[in-house]
């Protein structure tokens, strides 16, 4: 698989978010997740995403797990911030420097690992002023516990902020056909050199054509999504038909079309972009990886452009 540099760090063109292996996609399956992992480093995907939110620190085990004889073979990221421990309906974002270093530590222990390759804020703090997080931050890296830093759904101003307290090397943030807010920030981040890694860039399995609406149990969060239920989940199904027309014009499917839309578009907006489409399962997988070879013709990508402006429903 090709690399590409965000910023300093080299990453697989590709990447593999963990989050749906262990909370909010429905159950999970710890060997199938396992198993997963390990296939996506033979076929060359070494960007491996996590948080320690995401199962309550199961999904740093799960992946610490996986990795632990291939720590090498990878390029770690894991994200810190959003704290749930007063429960869903009081969660926190916080940044003091306090539960910064705090945050690191666990997530070192549950990783089994010595530094993170790429070490996020999970989103813009509440607790303490962007300086004082990404000082924070900044010590890691002289610590040798974190390499590179990175932010997730900041606006210009928050990022031009930490940028001036240490460099960043990526923004994390929502991308994808139906989700386009993350262009506004990229003009600053070009000029930065700040990469752009696409999270749910297959619109949360929704532009996949895929995803059964009516049998979304109450382990899936999308059966709440604005986007996914009612009238607006009925009307956005246009969205994944004109995918699939697209898709069948092509012979590949229409998340490998989703995602090569995304890919398409970093030459447009001037940075490196990884997508990390997220999956527990190989089958899904590998089909992600093939679109890297999927190439859109100017009329698809005049079709896929105009899907934008037809999405019913809020992100969340």
């Amino acid at each position: 698989m090709d690399r590409i540099r965000l910023g300093e760090l080299e990453v697989s063109r590709q990447g593999l978010g963990c989050m749906g292996m262990s909370e909010w996609y429905g159950a999970g399956d710890w060997d199938t997740s396992i198993a997963t992992i390990h296939r996506a480093i033979e076929l060359g995907v070494t960007f491996i995403d996590t948080a320690d939110v995401y199962g309550a620190g199961h999904n740093e085990v799960l992946v610490g797990r996986a990795l632990h004889d291939r720590r090498d073979q990878v390029q770690l990221a894991t994200k810190f911030g959003i704290d749930r421990s007063g429960g869903d309906d009081a969660r926190k974002i916080r940044g003091e420097a306090g539960y910064v270093k705090r945050s690191c530590e666990s997530s070192l222990l549950r990783l089994g690992v010595d530094t993170i390759d790429l070490y996020y804020l999970h989103r813009p703090p509440q607790t303490a002023e962007i300086e004082e997080t990404v000082g924070a931050m900044a010590e890691l890296v002289a610590e040798g516990k974190v390499r590179y830093l990175g932010l997730s759904e900041v606006d210009e101003s928050l990022l031009r902020r930490a940028y001036a307290v240490h460099p960043i090397t990526a923004v994390q943030s929502e991308y994808s056909l139906w989700t386009r807010d993350a262009e506004a920030l990229t003009p600053a981040m070009a000029e930065l050199g700040v990469g752009l890694v696409p999270y749910s860039p297959l619109g949360r399995g929704f532009l996949t054509g895929t995803v059964d609406l009516t049998k979304l149990d109450d382990k899936d969060f999308r059966g709440a999504n604005p986007r996914f239920k009612g009238e607006a989940g009925e009307a956005n199904q246009a969205i994944v038909r004109a995918v699939q027309q697209v898709a069948e014009r092509r012979g590949v499917t229409a998340s490998q079309v989703a995602l090569a839309w995304v890919y398409a578009q970093a030459d447009r907006l001037g940075v490196p972009l990884v997508p990390i489409p997220g999956t527990k399962r190989i089958k899904w997988l590998e089909q992600n990886v093939a679109a890297l070879d999927v190439r859109l013709t100017d009329e698809d990508l005049s079709e896929l452009n105009r899907l934008g402006e037809q999405v019913v429903g809020a992100r969340y």
